[in-house]
């Protein structure tokens, strides 16, 4: 599946999650704290030995469907990680909108401010409910005169655990044809 490894490619690298780092809120750093969420989500997956069934799909080909029954969280959810805002090189970066929704259910939107075009996340949505995150979406977008890629991240959250995730996005390099890819994933 050598379009799985087009997930993670052409980025920064980032890290995962340190295990002897204690458990985080979710609003700590000024803005929503997607690597606290993150952590505690490979934490919860690992321990209950979670597996995934990913839907998969290149240049808008029909998706493969595979069921993956042993998986490293920290690597499987690694492109999350890019979607961060609480990098110390960030601060000030983003406006933050806040909407409170019928039946207890908040919105908090980050947008990326003008004047840093470097910031790599556009926007930022978070979906909570009693405190819960229920869904956290995220923009990215990388351009330079080589390269140009954008992809939309979506983690779905059902009673503070993991149920799907989703990433969709496209790649050009100059002189190539541009690289659409899509990959659904839930939870087992």
């Amino acid at each position: 599946m050598a379009g799985l490894a087009l997930l993670s490619g052409c980025d920064q690298p980032t890290t995962g999650p340190d295990p002897a780092r204690p458990e985080a809120p979710h609003h700590a750093g000024p803005y929503f704290d997607v690597r606290g969420l993150l952590d505690a989500q490979v934490r919860q997956l690992a321990a209950r030995h979670a597996k995934v069934e990913k839907h998969v799909s290149l240049r808008g080909s029909a998706p493969a469907t595979t069921r993956v029954p042993q998986v490293k969280w920290t690597d499987e959810l690694q492109i999350f990680y890019q979607a961060d805002l609480n990098k110390a090189a960030l601060r000030g970066a983003y406006a933050v909108d806040s909407t409170a929704l019928p039946g207890g259910a908040e919105r908090h939107t980050y947008r990326r401010l003008p004047g840093h075009a470097n910031a790599p996340v556009v926007r930022l949505d978070v979906l909570s409910r009693a405190g819960l995150p229920q869904q956290v979406s995220a923009t990215l977008r990388q351009d330079n005169a080589l390269f140009f890629g954008q992809k939309t991240l979506q983690l779905t959250l059902q009673n503070g655990q993991l149920r799907q995730y989703d990433v969709r996005g496209l790649q050009k390099l100059v002189l190539f044809d541009t690289l659409r890819y899509q990959t659904q994933a839930l939870v087992l």
